[in-house]
């Protein structure tokens, strides 16, 4: 979008008529960030997933953002959506319109507007310093149209609504799906509230923005596959794919940012004959979702960072008895409450370790919102697999952002769970030699031996032992199925060629801005690749071949650089691999990864050893 900055604050009056758009000059664009700022009651996040939604029903490629106050009364917020006609890969660095409903919307944000971008103000409440030519001003008093559309008793409650109508006629959106999508969201409220909706949409609509910016259209969008596109967040998605994983009961307890992904179990499971408890803490939450197993079910638990530690004794349980479940952390920023509503990647440890005694489990981590959905039907595979609990480390970006993507093939992956009352002569819960896969509870032994399930140190029939020589076996044996594991596992892609000066290493939602940074840092002639890791614990083998085709492998993660200068999977990498070419990318300010930071940062880390050297 080139616009040339204009010192003005337009409020026109007169009525467009259909030849508007047609008379008009019109941009084709390839993609636009649109950055909303106002407050949290404003219903801002309701407008950015709207668009979202309408870009993802018109095959085009969509990422959002968004930020929430963490206090009850609200606050400042933000969202951000991303419509392209091609890949997108981050929200974007910079907003082409900046949308500001007060003046510290537009006084914090206005930075963030990139030079010759929008800004469509109300000005009502904002006054903008005209002397800064670097952008197009927008004037127009959405709180008084908005009240003049739906009377005085509405006040400006429908403003938001107001401004989806403006921007379906800057981008000449499709009105009849966006009137789907209101009629989708109220339709079920008092008949009034639709009402009310569609008018202030339509008053959006038919104010004549276009007499003083251009109006925009997106290129044609190909569809990216064959099948049509589902546009979801992040919570969402993993919530489907638990489902689709054969997964049906669970419990777990309320806490941001993964209470959504219970909300949609406790509503969707019954209707697959499963059932979702909540329960009164994160201890009893945990004991029920291991009952859930113990009786033949793989069951799922979730929380965040503080939740995760209460339920940490009784995953170590699962660990020594050996069953299967499925441990969902949305990390957020800590330590204790820290920053509930802002992201952070600092639960990895936590993960890995958090637990009293060697307690294997495995650590996977989603990269996309698609990515949440398969990687819960691979959490589930292994849990079931190798009888162990699975933690799925997602983070407060990838859970409340909304994606576009090829809607799975159902008939494909759906796994349609059935317990196994099979009848047996004998059964060793706890084999030596082989991976403990229990019996159902009932299932017919014709011995008559009845297997124990325990927490205890065990004997391979699960009684209670205190011999070094089982203990030494039994804790051999609960590592070794994660190297078994470690040994099927897929080595990651590299993106990008294979050798070259910089390998970029990352894990969970920074996946898009550092492809993206690949992207740009090759255009400038940099030699940089990329690999990104699903499975953080236990690592697929052969990343040591990987790195020596570089020079240097610089890991970018959300987390603190600790008391010795590493992240926390830059920790462990160094610690597997011994590598002194293992460096660390950290940041801890709850903000996601901006494509220009991690070229920044990357390019500091080559200045700074060049100058060691």
């Amino acid at each position: 979008m080139n616009n040339a900055p204009v010192d003005s604050s337009p409020s026109p009056s007169t009525t467009p008529d259909n030849s508007e758009r047609e008379a008009k000059r019109q941009q084709l664009i390839h993609d636009a960030v649109i950055r909303i700022a106002g407050n949290s009651q404003d219903g801002i996040q309701a407008v950015g997933g709207f668009l979202a939604r309408l870009a993802g029903r018109s095959a085009q490629d969509v990422m959002t953002y968004m930020t929430i106050p963490a206090t009850i009364s609200g606050g400042p917020s933000i969202f951000q959506v991303r419509i392209g006609s091609g890949e997108v890969l981050s929200a974007g660095d910079e907003a082409d319109f900046l949308v500001a409903f007060y003046q510290h919307s537009y006084k914090d944000h206005i930075g963030f507007l990139k030079k010759g971008g929008i800004l469509l103000y109300d000005s009502d409440h904002v006054e903008p310093d005209f002397t800064d030519k670097n952008y197009v001003y927008v004037g127009i008093p959405m709180t008084g149209l908005t009240v003049e559309a739906l009377g005085g008793t509405a006040k400006d409650k429908g403003k938001n609504i107001f401004l989806l109508g403006l921007l379906a006629k800057i981008f000449d959106l499709d009105v009849a799906k966006l009137e789907k999508l209101l009629e989708e969201r109220f339709g079920r409220k008092d008949p009034g509230v639709l009402s009310n909706s569609l008018m202030a949409f339509h008053a959006g609509y038919a104010y004549p923005v276009g007499n003083v910016i251009d109006l925009y259209r997106f290129e044609h969008a190909q569809p990216s596959g064959s099948r049509p596109q589902v546009t979801m967040d992040g919570n969402q998605a993993l919530a489907y794919g638990l489902i689709a994983a054969g997964v049906r009961y669970g419990a777990a307890y309320p806490i941001t940012p993964w209470t959504t992904i219970m909300e949609t179990l406790r509503s969707e499971l019954p209707k697959y004959g499963g059932l979702f408890v909540q329960c009164e803490d994160e201890l009893a939450s945990v004991a029920m979702a291991l009952g859930f197993s113990f009786a033949g079910h793989t069951a799922v638990t979730g929380s965040s960072g503080p939740g995760i530690s209460l339920k940490t004794e009784a995953i170590g349980w699962a660990s020594m008895a050996e069953v299967p479940l499925i441990i969902v952390n949305v990390q957020r920023g800590g330590p204790s409450t820290g920053l509930p509503t802002n992201v952070e990647q600092s639960d990895l440890n936590q993960a890995i370790f958090g637990g009293h005694g060697d307690s294997p489990r495995v650590v996977l981590a989603p990269q996309t919102v698609e990515d949440c959905f398969y990687i819960a039907i691979e959490a589930s595979r292994i849990a079931h697999k190798y009888s162990t609990p699975v933690f799925i480390l997602s983070d407060s970006s990838l859970a409340t952002r909304i994606e576009a993507f090829e809607e799975p093939n159902l008939k494909e992956v759906m796994i349609l769970p059935k317990l196994n009352l099979t009848p047996v002569d004998s059964f060793k819960p706890y084999p030596i030699d082989q991976i403990t896969q229990h019996l159902t509870p009932g299932s017919k032994i014709t011995d008559g031996q009845f297997p124990l399930v325990t927490g205890l140190e065990h004997d391979e029939e699960g009684h209670p032992t205190g011999s070094p020589k089982l203990h030494l076996a039994m804790t051999a044996k609960r590592r070794n199925k994660l190297r078994q594991l470690a040994a099927e596992l897929p080595i990651p892609k590299v993106y990008g060629p294979n050798e070259g000066n910089i390998l970029i290493v990352g894990w969970g939602s920074t996946y898009g801005p550092i492809r993206e940074a690949v992207d740009k840092a090759r255009a400038a002639g940099d030699s940089v690749s990329s690999i990104h890791l699903r499975h953080i614990h236990p690592l697929p083998d052969g990343l040591d071949k990987i790195f020596e085709g570089f020079s240097h492998v610089l890991v970018v993660e959300m987390n603190d650089e600790g008391v010795y200068g590493y992240g926390q999977l830059a920790n462990i990498l160094r610690a597997r691999y011994a590598n002194p070419k293992i460096q660390s990318v950290t940041k801890t300010d709850g903000l996601t990864y901006k494509v220009r930071e991690i070229l920044d940062r990357t390019k500091g880390f080559l200045d700074n050893a060049l100058i060691r050297r």
